[in-house]
């Protein structure tokens, strides 16, 4: 059996801007020992089709092992547990 924990990040990387709080999930979950299966959301209709899919206002979001944890704000305090 694998100890290996992963996340999959969701973020927004588009042609003139990269996303901070990406950015910063990304070395969070780095970090704290994850392997990070990184979705970049590079066109502005990927990232309001993902929204919408998903029912959130914000990007990046977080997923540990199929659950949405949330942004980076909530990715701090899923970590600082």
């Amino acid at each position: 059996m694998s100890d290996r924990r992963t996340a999959q990040l969701y973020r927004m990387i588009l042609p003139d801007h990269t996303c901070p709080f990406g950015v910063r999930a990304k070395e969070l979950l780095e970090s704290a020992g994850y392997e990070v299966d990184d979705q970049i959301l590079s066109f502005r209709e990927e990232v309001d089709a993902f929204k919408e899919k998903h029912g959130v206002d914000t990007t990046p979001q977080v997923f540990v092992e199929g659950e949405r944890i949330g942004g980076s704000e909530e990715l701090e305090q899923y970590l600082s547990r």
